[in-house]
């Protein structure tokens, strides 16, 4: 089990950062700073300037008010169709539908906030561009920390421990059988970090070196704005479907695999962990259509 899972499990209750916190009011908290939070992620990267974080701040600003009124409708409905599915069985089928849907939603985010990013990408420096690059470097070496240290019996507990947890956030305590049928998904799984890290390296250098493209001057003239756009709309393409054939494959059976794992956990509940789960979805719901119409 791999990232993926994390991906499944997290984003059918945390779109957008409705992260898997404790109480209303912590969700809320955390939704209403989406946009202070969201800026000094990027200003950690890129080093903004006095010119770009004003323009930042305002564009993020700009797109949670959209978020607000266009977004989180859609993903409150969502959110009651999951509800409304917990007391059932369900198949790996749904669950790689309710994925799909889940990245329909978050694909309109992006598609909305582009043109302000293209307009930041283009603004870009040289040294913000090292800037990015050394914010790489040391992120990196947390990965590496995280996901390549220890031994490999002692990584794949950790990652038992990480599925439980996200687990328990919906079904409380798991009994027995339930953990088995992680720990099973764990032992079939073929996740290999070296793997995901040359992926993730790949995408690094794809990121800065279309960044470079779109803020540098080539033969005295820079990339219009249809032309940067194409550029970073090309990128992502390349993040969503890697050039390497053997990630795609590879990153294919992991999402089919994550959302089998998925609807075997579910299916293995007890009725009273069906209704927490319930529950605690239906919660999400409410805070999402109380925050949407906070205008």
């Amino acid at each position: 089990m791999n990232a993926c899972w994390s991906r499944i499990i997290g984003l059918l209750v945390a779109i957008l950062a409705l992260a898997l916190v404790q109480g209303c009011s912590a969700v809320k908290l955390a939704y209403n700073n989406l946009p202070e939070v969201a800026y000094w992620w990027l200003d950690g990267y890129a080093d903004l300037n006095d010119a770009q974080s004003l323009k930042v701040r305002s564009e993020l600003a700009r797109l949670q008010q959209w978020h607000r009124g266009t977004e989180l409708p859609k993903v409150a409905d969502l959110l009651q169709k999951v509800t409304l599915l917990a007391p059932k069985d369900t198949t790996a089928e749904q669950v790689c539908a309710l994925f799909t849907e889940v990245r329909g939603r978050l694909d309109a985010v992006v598609t909305q906030a582009e043109p302000a990013a293209v307009a930041l990408a283009m603004s870009l420096s040289p040294a913000q561009l090292t800037h990015v690059e050394g914010k790489f470097a040391k992120t990196n070496a947390e990965w590496r920390d995280e996901w390549m240290a220890g031994s490999a019996d002692e990584r794949q507990a950790k990652r038992l421990k990480g599925a439980i947890e996200r687990s328990e956030q919906f079904y409380g305590t798991l009994e027995e059988r339930q953990l088995a049928v992680l720990r099973g998904a764990l032992a079939r799984s073929d996740f290999d970090p070296q793997f995901s890290y040359t992926e993730r390296l790949r995408r690094q250098r794809d990121l800065v070196q279309t960044l470079r493209e779109v803020s540098s001057a080539v033969d005295g003239t820079r990339l219009g704005v249809p032309q940067a756009t194409a550029a970073l709309r090309a990128y992502l393409d390349r993040t969503a479907n890697s050039p390497n054939p053997a990630y795609r494959v590879w990153s294919d059976k992991a999402i089919l695999d994550n959302c089998r794992t998925v609807a075997l956990l579910h299916n293995s509940t007890t009725a009273e962990q069906r209704e927490r789960a319930a529950r605690r979805l239906g919660a999400y719901e409410r805070d999402a259509r109380e925050l949407s119409a906070q205008r």
